[in-house]
């Protein structure tokens, strides 16, 4: 089996690939994908909307206004304050569609076989660095900016900077926040990232050990990733709504509450 599976032209990318080139900028087909994904994402929001708005409903309308219903009840959960709930929801919602419609159409079979010039036209833009990286810099700065509009400018920088000779010890704690804060970051692009490349890579691996039984394997390791693809879209959102909570928390003793930030950031991780 190992010498016949060396026998594939099995290439894969860790970044995507230029398929064209408009006025200098490089068309990569993970901006392909995303642009379509953010299409059908926007489309069948404005679709469940409408019908909402006129009454006439059915059961995917259901279906996707119970998960909005539900994703609200979970910010109203973890930020108390409700000026800020409201204010951090189209933010944490649209990150919530756009990262589970964009990873599901990696899960779509043949995603790898429409090519020019030898380069797939399609690739999900969830396994595309540059892509989570930027809905972490966007999330990161977001966070940022309600805690200076909270706190003040002064006041969120002393989470981070101390006089180190007349508060050693609280010099060394802003440190370990700022360093806190990046690797926060670095940590939900590179979560998103490993999961949606090592996903399209394990679809096509399976596809090729499987040969002609793949129409009966690879039903069973799509539905995985569909399941995947739930569970990385809901942590995003949780800890977009829990840095944002914990960014305008005082530094005060942490009563852990079954819905405070804290508590929130446990359950979290035991998803993990």
């Amino acid at each position: 089996m190992i010498t016949n599976f060396a026998a594939f032209d099995l290439h894969v990318s860790i970044g995507s690939q230029t398929i064209w080139t408009i006025f200098g900028v490089p068309i990569t087909n993970a901006v392909v994908t995303g642009f379509f994904g953010t299409l059908i994402m926007v489309i069948i929001l404005f679709y469940a909307a409408g019908k909402v708005k006129h009454g006439k409903y059915n059961r995917f309308v259901g279906l996707v206004q119970w998960v909005f219903e539900g994703l609200l009840a979970q910010i109203d959960s973890i930020i108390p304050d409700a000026k800020l709930a409201r204010k951090i929801t189209p933010l944490a919602v649209t990150i919530f569609f756009s990262v589970l419609v964009n990873y599901w159409l990696s899960v779509l079979p043949g995603l790898d076989s429409v090519k020019i010039n030898g380069v797939p036209v399609l690739r999900s833009v969830t396994a595309d660095l540059n892509f989570t990286l930027g809905l972490a810099l966007i999330t990161m700065v977001t966070v940022q900016a309600y805690a200076i509009k909270h706190l003040g400018v002064l006041r969120n920088s002393e989470r981070y900077f101390h006089n180190p000779i007349k508060d050693p010890i609280g010099a060394f704690e802003g440190l370990l926040e700022l360093v806190g804060e990046v690797s926060r970051g670095t940590a939900l692009a590179l979560r998103l990232f490993g999961n949606a490349f090592a996903g399209e890579v394990l679809l096509i691996v399976i596809a090729l050990l499987s040969s002609y039984a793949s129409t009966v394997v690879l039903p069973v390791f799509m539905g995985f990733e569909i399941f995947i693809g739930l569970i990385q879209a809901y942590v995003f959102f949780v800890l977009t709504l829990i840095f944002t909570a914990l960014a305008q928390s005082s530094h005060g003793p942490d009563e852990i509450s079954p819905h405070s930030p804290t508590a929130a950031l446990q359950t979290v991780a035991k998803q993990e």
